[in-house]
């Protein structure tokens, strides 16, 4: 299961992937086909999260331009420095860290004891596949992942799969998920249930209580893509994440 920080072994830890403009808004660039019911139940899940003060790891899909072929064409969506790429304003908790990535795992394994929610990039379907979120979910102590987000098809499978993979205990939030295609999207569900997975509603999760032993300080940072030292930059400016966040600079190197 990996090292315990001080003894303490999660309960659950959620997984919040790819809650985007692009993916969520109607007048995003690719919304899922069922965006309207979906932002409903991000609501309730982000409001059980804050009331429980349940860690949280979110992910953040991430294409860069010169990746993409066309740019203007159909389909493309959550592209560095868009606005279609931010996460919705309510998905992000105050308590936060953002890690970049730069293929390394450098990245602190006991960030749940200062910050109650940490987000990752993401560049392909497995969110996995970042080498820094793959160690930081793999070495968490905890009993229970709980998965929602974008898209069930594609990102919530391959997550759910590669825990399963790695022995992990891994719950998909089956009425919090978004989908474009509702058939597939349905197969993917029956076919992670047959490899273990557990399936809660959003009504079941609202039905548990935490125990709320840990309270997270109020800050929010982004960390050094090494793993090292933070700092809170001394301005306060808009960055699209919500009104009154601190401005997320990047650490200067030494």
């Amino acid at each position: 299961m990996g090292a315990r920080y001080n003894g303490r072994v999660y309960e659950c830890v959620l997984v919040d992937l790819n809650t985007q403009r692009d993916l969520c808004a109607a007048d995003g660039a690719c919304p899922v086909t069922n965006h309207l019911e979906l932002i409903l139940a991000l609501r309730r899940v982000i409001a059980w999260t804050k009331r429980n003060y349940a860690p949280i790891i979110s992910s953040i899909e991430s294409h860069r331009r010169w990746e993409l072929s066309d740019f203007t064409s159909p389909g493309v969506c959550c592209v560095d420095g868009t606005e279609g790429q931010r996460k919705i304003d309510f998905t992000i908790l105050p308590q936060c860290a953002r890690i970049e990535a730069d293929n390394t795992l450098a990245v602190p394994l006991d960030l749940f004891g200062r910050y109650q929610q940490v987000i990752f990039r993401k560049r392909s379907d497995d969110l996995l596949e970042n080498p820094k979120a793959d160690r930081f979910l793999t070495q968490l102590p905890v009993r229970e992942f709980i998965v929602f987000g974008n898209g069930l098809e594609g990102a919530v499978k391959s997550l759910v799969l590669s825990l399963l993979a790695r022995e992990k205990r891994a719950t998909v939030l089956c009425d919090a998920c978004g989908y474009w295609n509702k058939a597939t999207a349905e197969l993917a569900l029956r076919q992670i249930a047959a490899k273990g997975a557990g399936i809660m509603t959003v009504d079941e999760l609202l039905a548990r209580k935490l125990d709320r032993l840990h309270r997270y300080p109020i800050a929010m940072m982004r960390v050094d893509s090494r793993g090292g030292k933070q700092r809170r930059p001394g301005r306060v400016r808009g960055n699209g994440t919500g009104r009154g966040r601190r401005d997320l600079g990047d650490v200067p190197r030494r």
